[in-house]
């Protein structure tokens, strides 16, 4: 039987993310604007796929080269924005990066550097809060995620390939919502 897609939300997500955020930090001192826990383990409460979600935010575009080097000493590797405009993707050469002294083993992470001005960055940010803000916009959404997962049948390709089409219309909606200050 296939490992299950969704995990319960686990209160360690934040430990571990702060944990991650220090290293960052202290790697990209001077560079970076904030370092901002985004997608779904960043919302108490709601099932995830255990990966943490991580946008590393910097002034602007200028500060990248710069970045992208300091984040290779660290282990990662850039990988283009993929195709998301102002949302560029560093993949972990090993499952002990960022490295430390001493090294560990960090839990699974997508790691992304975004312009402070970045309309992805302000996507993630939103619909991030807006979870967090109201309880049934989550409970829908996590309604939405078991659905998909179950379609998915254990496959996390076609689980993200899916939720893709399964869950876009609900994040538009939420992305249109007031935003609240």
């Amino acid at each position: 039987m296939p490992e299950p897609i969704l995990a319960p939300y686990d209160p360690a997500w934040p430990e571990i993310f702060a944990q991650l955020r220090a290293v960052y930090a202290a790697a990209l001192n001077g560079l970076i604007v904030s370092i901002e826990h985004v997608g779904s383990t960043a919302v108490p409460g709601l099932v995830a796929k255990p990966i943490l979600d991580i946008d590393i935010v910097i002034p602007t575009r200028d500060v990248l080269p710069e970045v992208a080097l300091r984040l290779e000493a660290l282990g990662y590797r850039h990988n283009g924005d993929q195709g998301i405009l102002e949302r560029e993707v560093f993949k972990a050469s090993e499952s002990t990066a960022p490295y430390t002294a001493p090294p560990q083993v960090w839990m699974a992470h997508h790691l992304y550097v975004c312009p402070a001005e970045s309309a992805e960055l302000r996507r993630h940010v939103q619909f991030r809060d807006a979870l967090r803000r109201f309880p049934d916009l989550r409970a829908e959404y996590e309604h939405l995620k078991r659905e998909t997962a179950l379609a998915a049948q254990g496959d996390r390709k076609t689980y993200a390939r899916l939720k893709e089409t399964t869950c876009r219309a609900f994040v538009e909606q939420v992305l249109r919502l007031p935003v609240k200050e």
